[in-house]
Formats: C-alpha cells, sequence, structure tokens
C-alpha cells in the first residue's frame, strides 16, 4: 500500500465512479481498477460496491477513505515542513462532535483556525453521540465532544458546557402555547438570560411527536423521563433521519425535542411556532470535551482544544448559544 494507490482510491470514492475517476487522475480505466483492487488484496477486505450507477464505500471503505485523506493531509505537511522550516504549531487534528452540535460550533471554530493556523488541519467526525464515542475507543479522533458522559476509560475528560432541552413545533391552535405561557407565569425560574417559554415535561409528551428511533441519545433521554413520570409517549412520526424530522415539524406534523444548540436551525420563535423550555423535570445535555489520557496533546491538538473551548465561551457570553459554559469548573478522568 502507498500514497498512491491512496490517492486513486479516494479520487473513485469522491467522483462516484471508476470512469470519472480515471479521466480526473489522466490514467486509463483498467490500472484505476487494477490499483484499487490490489489495495482491496492487500487489506484483505472489500472496500468498494459496484452498480451500473457507480461504486460507494463499504463500511471499511468509508472508514479507510477518513483515515487515507488524513495520512496523504500528514505526508503533503510533512513535505512542506521539511521545504519550508516549521513555522508554528501545524499538523492534522481530527475532531469528533455530535451532527447538532456540529452545525451551530464547527464553522466558527475552524474559520477561526484557517486565520490563526493556516498550517493546522482539522478533519470533523460529525456522527450520532454514540458514533463519537466510538470513534474515540477506536483511536480515530484526537478530540471528542462527548454527550453526557463524565468518566471514559482511556481518555481525560473535561466537562465543556450543559444545555437544556426544547420543545419546539407548529401551534395552530395557540393552545401549547397558552399553556407554556400559565407555566412560566406561576413564578418558576426562568431559563438563565432566555426569557424562554416553559413547558411541563408531561404536556410535552402528550403532543403529536415527531421522534427519531431509539438509538438516538435524545430520543433515549426523552424515554427516560417518560419512564420515570410514568407518562406515555404520544409519537405521531418516527425517523431516523435529522433532515426529515426537521421538515416534518416545519411541515406542522408534530412537535420535536430539541437541544438548545439546534434552535436556529428551526423557525424563528413566536406564534404560530413553539419553542419552549422543558421543565418538570428540566432535560439536560452535558458536554464533555475527551483526548487519550496516555500522552498530552500535541501542539496542534492543543491549540484546536482551545478554539473549541474559546468559541463555544463566546457564544454563550454572546447568547448564540443558550447554555452554560462549564469548561474548568470541574472534570472526570478516565482510568
Amino acid at each position: 500500500m502507498d500514497l498512491r494507490s491512496l490517492r486513486y482510491f479516494i479520487a473513485v470514492l469522491e467522483a462516484g465512479s471508476l470512469s470519472r475517476a480515471a479521466v480526473s487522475l489522466y490514467v486509463a480505466q483498467p490500472a484505476l481498477t487494477a490499483q484499487v483492487k490490489k489495495l482491496e488484496a492487500e487489506l484483505g477486505t472489500q472496500l468498494l460496491e459496484r452498480s451500473h450507477a457507480g461504486v460507494t464505500p463499504t463500511a471499511a471503505g468509508l472508514q479507510l477513505y477518513q483515515d487515507a485523506r488524513r495520512l496523504l493531509s500528514d505526508a503533503a505537511a510533512m513535505r512542506e515542513r521539511l521545504q519550508r522550516g516549521p513555522q508554528g504549531p501545524e499538523g492534522s487534528v481530527t475532531v469528533a462532535v455530535p451532527f447538532l452540535l456540529a452545525s451551530l460550533l464547527l464553522g466558527p471554530v475552524l474559520a477561526r483556525l484557517k486565520h490563526s493556523h493556516p498550517r493546522i488541519r482539522v478533519f470533523v467526525i460529525d456522527e450520532l453521540s454514540l458514533m463519537v464515542r466510538k470513534a474515540m475507543v477506536d483511536r480515530r479522533a484526537d478530540i471528542g465532544i462527548l454527550v453526557d458522559t463524565p468518566s471514559l476509560d482511556g481518555f481525560e475528560v473535561r466537562r465543556f458546557a450543559r444545555e437544556a432541552m426544547f420543545i419546539c413545533g407548529h401551534d395552530a391552535t395557540g393552545e401549547v402555547t397558552a399553556l407554556a405561557q400559565a407555566t412560566s407565569g406561576k413564578g418558576r425560574r426562568k431559563s438563565a438570560g432566555s426569557g424562554r417559554l416553559q413547558l411541563p415535561f408531561a404536556s410535552a409528551a402528550r403532543l403529536p411527536l415527531v421522534l427519531q428511533s431509539r438509538r438516538f441519545s435524545i430520543r433515549q433521554h426523552v424515554e427516560t423521563a417518560a419512564a420515570e413520570l410514568g407518562v406515555e409517549l404520544n409519537i405521531a412520526h418516527e425517523h431516523d433521519s435529522a433532515r426529515v424530522i426537521r421538515s416534518l415539524y416545519l411541515a406542522g406534523a408534530g412537535f420535536t425535542f430539541s437541544p438548545a444548540c439546534a434552535l436556529s436551525d428551526g423557525p424563528l420563535s413566536g406564534p404560530p411556532w413553539l419553542v419552549a423550555r422543558i421543565v418538570q423535570p428540566e432535560m439536560m445535555r452535558t458536554y464533555s470535551l475527551a483526548t487519550p489520557s496516555a500522552a498530552e496533546p500535541d501542539p496542534a491538538t492543543r491549540v484546536v482544544m482551545e478554539a473549541l473551548v474559546e468559541e463555544a465561551r463566546g457564544m454563550i457570553e454572546a447568547g448564540r448559544w443558550e447554555a452554560e459554559f462549564l469548561h474548568g469548573t470541574g472534570k472526570g478522568a478516565g482510568a
């Protein structure tokens, strides 16, 4: 296995077909096909599913694609370092982040790093919370933002931020909004600085709900709260796709539970749109920064961690993220 084979494999995957990749690489298609087959033979596993429409990666192929991109980036960085000499921290850093938080946080972080440390290459794995944790355990990421995971064996885990859960949806009749207004007017504590309406969990559970399946952390959190209160969830639609869930509640098909970091993806609050913080009980998500505890993070990893922390702090202080900043207030370390 050499860098050229990996470069060819990446080109095939990104082009979606061997013929298109061959054109972009200026190589004959039979030669390119032979390179891919040689790579599969060397690794002892199938990397591509072939059909008349093109090629798609197998699970092994997708993992090789992610790892190969990083490897080629490291090779390019090494070449540049030897040719030009070091100019501050450099290298490749992979960050694993829950996809809802990635939408809010990663754009500003990457833009900041591009300006301040252009020689640091950041790769992002934006996945389900469970898969973010798996990426860390499998050592496919240097930094992970974990959800509700106070400790993890083999990792340094530091609390990062905590946010509330909200119920969101199209309230055509205004009845749910009126109930939320009544709840919020009974002297209960408001969300810090947000002035959001509040709705008891039991009331939210009775609404027609648009939810993802039980393998998603938000659904698990909702199920746990319902079980503790002894209430039944009124599930109108269940789909795994976050885009389908969003499309359904925007179409008025039901209400959905959303963490604070995802509120900016929905419509503006105000009639007929309801955005209310869940109370009785409050539903909170805690994020933690995780890095392997076996060794100190390298300079590039430390820079990326600092950017994540500072960008989150700034967003929270500016009110762009309705959350509580926790970094530096305590930590849990894996064994």
